[in-house]
């Protein structure tokens, strides 16, 4: 505002200051000089205007961009660890006592991709696993990130929340549903099997290029061994995960597995949610 003013002044002091082309009445002189003064800080005023726009635009293209980037990096990791990281850019590692961790797994996607195109692949993947990340929003869950035709997600971190276990069982038994869904749109054969096991684990970013945000330790290993020895259609979980569960569930004994490294673990098959919770025996 200031600036203009002292533009406008300039102008006009100029425009007293400027000689007609002809001689003129010292009256018309004054006139002229008037409005030659005016005309001049108009002009300048607009050049200032102009300016002012073009600097509100890019102020506002860089802010459009800077939120795009924040979406982006938020869609990689968690708002907290995202935000930790710009402070600090060093390794981040959180110990978290008890989360629940799910693997899934398309079941035949070799033979589902022996007879597709590397378009039509892509797109039945991005169309399964953009139902699933739906849900995962849906029920406030952490994804972590796909391997192939393979989903992680995780439930616990990094805020604990006392009902991992219920709501990863809550996806669990969406996704089921879902797979169904595409396989029906689609006509592709499409199946899944589903792993959860509960327990502590380290999350964290590690490394100085390509920073994801991932999970260690004996309890993804597990989620991983409770989908990969698994069948078809169904969500094995452990003994853990199902004492979690507390009567909310119904469950089916499998009986024992191998799991490498731990020896014979007991493990269940999640059937449903029971519409009403059984007391804690």
């Amino acid at each position: 505002m200031f600036a203009n003013a002292a533009a406008f002044i300039g102008a006009l002091v100029l425009g007293l200051m400027a000689r007609p082309i002809a001689e003129l009445p010292p009256l018309w002189e004054l006139i002229f000089a008037t409005f030659n003064g005016a005309a001049t800080a108009g002009m300048l005023g607009m050049v200032a205007l102009t300016y002012r726009h073009m600097v509100d635009v890019a102020e506002a293209a860089l802010e459009s961009e800077h939120q795009k980037s924040e979406t982006l990096l938020h869609n990689i990791m968690p708002p907290a660890i995202a935000d930790r990281l710009k402070q600090n850019p060093k390794v981040i590692a959180d110990s978290h006592e008890q989360v629940t961790t799910l693997f899934a797994d398309i079941v035949g996607f070799t033979e589902v991709a022996s007879q597709s195109s590397p378009e039509s692949l892509v797109t039945l993947l991005n169309r399964i696993f953009s139902q699933f990340d739906a849900l995962v929003d849906d029920l406030d869950l952490e994804k972590i990130k796909t391997i192939g035709d393979a989903y992680m997600v995780v439930a616990g971190l990094p805020a604990a929340r006392p009902d991992h276990a219920q709501a990863i069982a809550r996806l669990a038994l969406e996704m089921l549903v879902a797979a169904e869904r595409v396989s029906q749109e689609t006509g592709k054969q499409l199946q899944i099997r589903v792993g959860i096991h509960s327990g502590p684990v380290v999350a964290g970013v590690i490394g100085q290029k390509k920073f994801a945000y991932d999970l260690w330790g004996d309890t993804v290993n597990i989620a991983a061994r409770m989908e990969s020895h698994g069948a078809t259609g169904r969500i094995q979980i452990s003994a853990s995960t199902a004492k979690l569960l507390n009567g909310e569930f119904e469950l089916e004994p499998r009986g024992t597995i191998e799991i490498k490294g731990k020896g014979q673990m007991a493990t269940y098959y999640l059937i449903g949610e029971r519409k009403t919770t059984k007391p804690n025996v």
